[in-house]
């Protein structure tokens, strides 16, 4: 029997624009304290925007260079992209196809995914399984983007002030010593398909004049998913792939979790029985970033030295669909 190569992390990186908007900016655009719930109840103190002229793929092309610069290899070296967002520069063609360009991988297949906010852990999983199905995949991109900032209406204080842009990269290898990504879970509850999202631009409903001017096109939080959803899925994704692991909850030694309410991971935490300082958490300086936060969150540990060899580290994303992705990871090398 053909053993299944493993795959694993071999350099990570991110990127977020230039400019930063701290949550006072808010207090004077709605002339009320915005400040105190984001700082007390959200953990963001403050998060970057794009410029007008910047693309998704622009956020993308820095991450993707230090994740190769630090997994040694170069855009020539590349033989698969993917790129997870929601937040694409076009419909079609993919946003794969102009970072491919960008970075002059001219040797890289591509082709985007979108499972909303749950996208860099299921690229990472795909990626993952093109590596153990085919040995001509050698070094794989994954991207997770998000440039949201161009989808928020800003009438709407409670959403609009969560948001952010950025991009986090990471380059998934064969694993040389058995280390890497041990298993993983998709889930997936298709009743909140119409809960939250971008509802304009594709067949359901075209952009118009008239859906534009009702605001249509833009981000739209239309029913509110169940507050404990999170604090009840990620401690049961975690459980169900530790069983199949031979783990326990206890022996993670770092938790990635999407960055969007502080109080969610910190009830998932809590759940778990595992301290709450296990989650690396970056939405106080970067906001919520969607597609881009849990390979942001592996990548700022990653720049800080936290990962060290043999860690065990598990990458739970969620967001619209319900989608939600889960993946346990043992650290390959150390930061």
């Amino acid at each position: 029997m053909t053993e299944v190569r493993r795959a694993t992390i071999k350099g990570t990186g991110m990127y977020v624009p230039e400019k930063i908007i701290k949550n006072d900016y808010f207090n004077k655009m709605y002339n009320k304290d915005i400040d105190t719930f984001l700082k007390e109840q959200r953990n963001i103190f403050e998060r970057h925007y794009m410029e007008p002229n910047q693309t998704t793929s622009d956020l993308i092309i820095p991450a993707a260079q230090e994740a190769m610069k630090n997994a040694g290899i170069t855009a020539k070296d590349l033989d698969l992209i993917v790129v997870s967002t929601d937040t694409p520069d076009y419909i079609s063609p993919s946003t794969a196809a102009v970072v491919q360009y960008k970075l002059q991988a001219t040797n890289a297949g591509t082709f985007d995914i979108n499972t909303a906010c749950a996208g860099f852990v299921a690229a990472v999983d795909l990626a993952s399984k093109y590596i153990a199905a085919d040995s001509k995949y050698k070094n794989i991109l994954v991207v997770g983007a998000y440039a949201m900032s161009k989808w928020l209406n800003f009438d709407d204080f409670k959403i609009a002030t969560l948001f952010a842009d950025g991009a986090s990269a990471a380059i998934i290898q064969p694993s040389t010593d058995n280390s890497g990504i041990l298993d993983s879970q998709l889930y997936t509850d298709g009743q909140y398909h119409d809960y939250m999202g971008i509802y304009a631009g594709g067949s359901y409903m075209p952009v118009t004049h008239e859906v534009i001017e009702k605001k249509g096109h833009l981000l739209n939080f239309a029913k509110k998913i169940p507050i404990e959803t999170n604090g009840t899925h990620w401690p049961r994704l975690t459980n169900m792939i530790c069983d199949r692991i031979h783990r326990k909850p206890s022996d993670i030694n770092h938790f990635m979790l999407t960055q969007i309410n502080i109080n969610s991971i910190n009830e998932a935490m809590d759940n778990l029985k595992v301290p709450r300082t296990k989650s690396h958490n970056v939405m106080d300086r970067f906001g919520y970033t969607g597609s881009a936060a849990v390979g942001m969150c592996l990548a700022d540990a990653a720049r800080v030295h936290k990962l060290k060899k043999g860690d065990l580290i598990f990458m739970l994303g969620s967001g619209g669909g319900l989608s939600m992705a889960a993946l346990a990871m043992e650290w390959s090398y150390d930061t």
